[in-house]
């Protein structure tokens, strides 16, 4: 005999329509572009971020910029400068320093390890992407390595031929 509690989606069922699965969506607020044209990326790390409550309104409204932006390791602590964070419309004595520095929240092993990087390759931390999942607010943070002139001639030079590629593809599917 079937269990009588269990609910039976029938044939039609999608997953988007479970309300608990609805919520794992990640949405991208803000992209950090540059970084990829001016820095190789070694290694991501997905850190939480500590924020103020009028912070996340404004970054939830999209009000963010990632440009010029870094972060460093200080006293076991990872933090992001010169990442804009709008004030809030509403937030009246809410609002905070748009330019502070906001902590990441990341484990002591993450840090270490960031920090072991930074200090004897020379690598640098840069926030590549700020987003959305599970309604917190997560920033994607890479490991990265300064590009020279000639690397980013030939990174612009392999995007042209990829795109050449691609453009005849789809002219030749047309035809």
């Amino acid at each position: 005999m079937p269990n009588p509690w269990t609910v039976h989606r029938g044939a039609n069922h999608r997953r988007s329509e479970v309300p608990h699965l609805e919520n794992n969506r990640i949405k991208v607020v803000a992209k950090n572009r540059e970084a990829y044209h001016a820095y190789f990326v070694i290694e991501e790390f997905e850190a939480g971020i500590s924020l103020a409550g009028t912070e996340v309104k404004s970054i939830r409204q999209g009000h963010v910029n990632l440009k010029e932006s870094f972060a460093h390791v200080k006293d076991g602590e990872v933090l992001v400068e010169s990442m804009h964070i709008s004030p809030y419309e509403q937030g009246n004595i809410f609002n905070t320093d748009p330019m502070r520095p906001k902590k990441l929240l990341l484990h002591k092993a993450e840090i270490r390890k960031l920090q072991q990087l930074v200090q004897r390759k020379g690598y640098t931390l840069i926030p590549l992407q700020l987003y959305l999942k599970d309604g917190r607010v997560k920033l994607e943070l890479g490991v990265c390595m300064g590009k020279q002139l000639h690397d980013k001639r030939a990174a612009a030079a392999d995007q042209a031929a990829k795109m050449e590629a691609a453009r005849a593809v789809r002219n030749q599917r047309a035809e």
